[in-house]
């Protein structure tokens, strides 16, 4: 089979089954293969999501500064992730690491990015409503 469906798109429908199925660190284990295709450019279903389910997973497992890491590669590489709506929401995921794992100055920052480029977004769309409140809660 095609490389990039057995080393890329398998793992990550296949950990992100494992994180809604509440096992993050099997979720982990599944995106091993997918993390030298992490910065690959597919055709189809790119945008970094290994990348972005991984931070999933460590958020679950409360490891912000690994989740962090995760969340920090899709904003570092734009290029990659476009108009991908991870792309935005990495960085109410970055906060909410940043958050975990104790560095609220960065966290607020990250929420503050994520509250401008959503400035316009409809008021009642959860994550919008989340981020608001996390936001206020770390001030």
């Amino acid at each position: 089979m095609d490389t990039l469906i057995q080393g890329y798109h398998l793992p990550t429908i296949r950990a992100a089954l494992k994180l809604h199925a509440n096992d993050p660190a099997g979720a982990i284990d599944l995106l091993r293969p997918a993390l030298k295709y992490d910065l690959a450019f597919a055709t189809s279903f790119n945008s970094l999501y290994p990348a972005y389910v991984r931070g999933q997973a460590y958020l679950k497992m409360g490891e912000g500064r690994l989740a962090a890491a995760e969340f920090q590669k899709l904003l570092d590489h734009r290029g990659i992730v476009r108009r991908e709506v991870i792309g935005a929401l990495s960085h109410v995921q970055l906060a909410r690491a940043q958050t975990m794992a104790g560095d609220e100055a960065a966290a607020r920052k990250s929420y503050e990015d994520f509250l401008t480029l959503w400035k316009d977004a409809d008021a009642d769309i959860p994550i919008y409503q989340e981020a608001k409140a996390e936001y206020a809660n770390l001030r």
